[in-house]
């Protein structure tokens, strides 16, 4: 913590206590900033120092503190960072203090589509297009960075891409998937699947990008809207191996399903294994429907192009895994389509649990079940709606401890969504708090990773989740409060560890 920044919280702690004081002076202060309050919290008195310091809130007002004290290497690094994550407001924070920070590197110029300095850099030094440095070449700084959600120009950007491309980029060039790791993400990925760059990524498919990247398609399924899926088919995407259709079918994107269907996906194909080695986490496209909670319209479709009603995956019929979740419309597509409608006893006991129709003493001996059926908590805790179906479950006597294939738990789960009440539940069930997941999370940084990539981010509630394992004790990492996380989680945890300092441990967040 920088001189800058403990002076600063010093000056939020005297404003709370002449403010509950009554002082005439704190509460004009605090009132020019929250209207109306009549108590004032610590986060809340950082929050006013902030905005007295032209801040949206304390954590950015804290960033830029810290970074100012940081050598001109350690910024340029965290510019990069904010670059590739689209923190807009991290991104004016270090550029607004150090204007000339975006041309310390070629890497840097090309995130911030600084087109003068691109062109005078490989003007000097050609061979710099085709240079890795750290792992990257330009193309990929460039196609990775999301600036042009930060207020980067297009015509810039692809000025940029333009220039490399004179210097002899490669639009194929790729990025290691991670440290050490063999799997690589190529630069359309970046575009497309990383940064949502619709215009990048139609500039590198027209420039001869192998749309069949193995990942492209995939992530495409994920933005929201199915601009990226389109362009992507338009320039010969094969949707066979890239698991794309499974992916839709867990948004219960019926448009992206059909536009997949059309361009030759196979209903019935088995999943492709990921390439970064993760375990296949699915099975055919009608049992993905199934458990995906999708529409019978979407089901209908699958069928329509030939989904096999009779397979069997994870040991169920689709019919059979769609009563297990409590999804009628999909199982009555399949009855309606004449698929196999019987359930063995243990299948018929988890159907009841489903509809509510289970008898007080409808236990469930779970020798008899299937990984996927033992695996029914851990599938539903991010779905809203279904704590009561997960009550039942429970009291029939499933365990709340129990793990998905990548080790994530029940209540890591419903914290990473985002889901309060769930995440109470779980909490509720005697939990094991210092369970570490399959990717080396606690949950802890299980919790604070949702609340900046989940989804559904934006409509959850991951403070009430972080607020409630903190109260269980929870340790609080020293580290995570400098990660340019959501402004609202960041302030709460700087008020926790204010409030709480025993609980603030010096191990880092991941």
């Amino acid at each position: 913590m920088t001189d800058s920044t403990q002076y600063l919280r010093r000056a939020a702690k005297a404003l709370r206590k002449s403010f509950d004081a009554g002082a005439p002076e704190a509460r004009a202060r605090v009132h020019a900033v929250l209207p109306g309050a009549t108590a004032l919290r610590h986060a809340d008195a950082l929050h006013v120092i902030a905005r007295e310091a032209g801040h949206d809130s304390w954590p950015r007002l804290k960033f830029a503190e810290e970074a100012r004290a940081l050598d001109r290497a350690a910024r340029a690094r965290q510019l990069g960072q904010a670059l590739e994550q689209g923190r807009r407001w991290a991104i004016e924070a270090l550029l607004s203090e150090d204007p000339a920070l975006g041309r310390d590197t070629l890497a840097l110029a090309c995130a911030t589509y600084d087109v003068a300095e691109v062109r005078r850099r490989l003007s000097r030094d050609p061979d710099a297009a085709t240079r890795a440095v750290a792992g990257r070449r330009p193309i990929a700084d460039l196609a990775f960075s999301r600036y042009h959600l930060c207020g980067g120009e297009e015509a810039d950007m692809l000025a940029v891409a333009e220039a490399l491309l004179a210097a002899g980029a490669d639009v194929d060039d790729s990025i290691p998937a991670g440290d050490g790791s063999d799997h690589r993400l190529s630069v359309l990925y970046g575009a497309i699947g990383h940064g949502n760059n619709m215009a990048l990524g139609e500039w590198l498919l027209d420039h001869g990008a192998d749309p069949n990247d193995n990942e492209s398609l995939y992530h495409a399924t994920e933005l929201g809207h199915r601009g990226g899926l389109r362009l992507l088919l338009a320039h010969g995407a094969r949707p066979e191996g890239t698991n794309a259709l499974l992916r839709a079918l867990d948004f219960d994107d019926r448009e992206a399903v059909a536009l997949l269907l059309a361009a030759g996906a196979d209903p019935a194909e088995l999943p492709a294994g990921h390439p970064s080695g993760e375990p296949a986490l699915v099975a055919g496209a009608l049992h993905q429907a199934a458990r995906r909670m999708c529409s019978g319209a979407t089901a209908e479709l699958l069928i329509a192009h030939g989904a096999d009603l009779s397979a069997r995956f994870f040991g169920h019929t689709a019919y059979a895994l769609a009563r297990m979740h409590g999804n009628g419309p999909v199982a009555g597509a399949i009855a309606r389509a004449g698929g196999d409608t019987s359930l063995t006893a243990a299948e018929a006991q988890l159907a009841r649990a489903a509809d509510g129709t289970q008898g007080s003493r409808d236990w469930i001996d779970m020798a008899l079940l299937s990984d996927e059926a033992r695996r029914l908590l851990c599938r539903m805790a991010g779905r809203p709606g279904a704590l009561p179906h997960m009550r039942r479950l429970v009291e029939m006597g499933f365990d709340t401890n129990a793990t998905d294939e990548m080790g994530l738990t029940p209540l890591m789960l419903s914290g990473w969504e985002g889901l309060g009440e769930v995440f109470a539940f779980f909490l509720s069930q005697g939990p094991d708090l210092g369970h570490v997941n399959g990717f080396g999370g606690t949950l802890f940084e299980t919790i604070l990773h949702g609340s900046m990539n989940a989804p559904q981010r934006a409509a959850r509630d991951h403070i009430d989740c972080m607020e409630q394992a903190l109260r269980h004790g929870v340790a609080l990492p020293r580290g995570a409060l400098s990660i340019q996380g959501e402004a609202a989680m960041m302030a709460f945890l700087a008020d926790w560890a204010e409030r709480h300092p025993g609980q603030v441990v010096e191990s880092p967040a991941a």
